[in-house]
């Protein structure tokens, strides 16, 4: 039985459609004085998957809720799915005195998980934060299929060297077209300037591919510069459409054709599916 968490109806549905498995009624209340309440209803099965991304800190202690609310009905196996994984980014002490918040939000959610699956997280490392640890699968090529089928002459640039095989995998799921990436230089913690490689834009469509999209400063400058040296049509597309603030404004302002992602993060650019892919990893075991 797939249990959702209030931030993951819709992939939550689509997985249950990927494994023909039953959706469990899910309740969300909050409170007088502010505490939250996830309720799940009458159930029935001897696994139960809950489906619940955390994107915000709210979305953190509900997904703990329905963890336990599935063990208290009784329910063998609880595997956790988390489409997307809010504070993986902070995966290490980067000053003195600073958590390393992905491994307490991790410690947290294994007290209440025989398994847990993510999407495309920011580090893979952050997987071995859980006990036991965490399977990583990516959605990445689900980004091909809403791109154009004519594409001039495509170049698929990563927001870094290190993000590259994300680039890699949806030009092969798209059929094909160069890869690159961005130079990325930090001048400190809160500004940084990307800026597209040396790879020849002009009259090409880009496709830039990243994991997550969050207040899309950084993206639009670069998308920027691509459109000084005279690319013809770009297109941003992510895994995770966090899109905060104004984010789709700044992206738009800069001249992007389109913003395409997936459904960890329900957003009105997310046009493909992750569930595919956390079917095919439920059914590997």
């Amino acid at each position: 039985m797939i249990l959702s968490g209030r931030h993951s109806q819709s992939i939550a549905a689509a997985l249950a459609r990927e494994l023909d498995e039953p959706l469990a009624p899910v309740e969300f209340d909050r409170f007088p004085d502010g505490e939250l309440m996830a309720q799940i209803g009458q159930t029935d099965g001897e696994r139960a998957v809950v489906v619940a991304s955390t994107p915000t800190s709210d979305a953190h202690l509900e997904l703990l809720q329905l963890q336990d609310a599935a063990r208290e009905a009784g329910f063998e196996q609880v595997v956790t799915v988390l489409p997307y994984m809010g504070y993986a980014r902070q995966d290490r002490a980067f000053a003195a005195g600073e958590p390393v918040s992905a491994r307490a939000v991790a410690r947290a959610i294994s007290t209440g998980a025989d398994r847990v699956i993510t999407v495309d997280p920011h580090e893979e490392a952050v997987c071995d934060f859980f006990e036991p640890s965490a399977t990583a699968v990516t959605a990445a090529d689900q980004l091909a299929e809403p791109l154009p089928d004519d594409l001039t002459d495509p170049l698929y640039l990563s927001p870094d060297a290190g993000a590259i095989e994300l680039a890699e995998t949806v030009r092969d799921a798209a059929g094909g077209g160069e890869v690159d990436y961005f130079e990325k230089t930090r001048h400190s913690d809160s500004d940084v300037e990307v800026t597209p490689s040396d790879a020849a834009v002009e009259g090409r469509d880009v496709v830039v591919v990243d994991d997550i999209i969050a207040t899309g400063s950084t993206m639009s400058e670069a998308v920027g510069v691509l459109d000084d040296r005279g690319a013809a049509d770009v297109y941003v597309t992510c895994v995770h459409p966090l899109l905060a603030s104004n984010a789709v404004t700044k992206l738009s302002r800069a001249g992007v054709a389109a913003i395409y992602g997936t459904d960890t993060i329900e957003r009105p650019q997310s046009e493909v599916s992750a569930a595919p892919a956390i079917a095919a990893a439920l059914e590997r075991r």
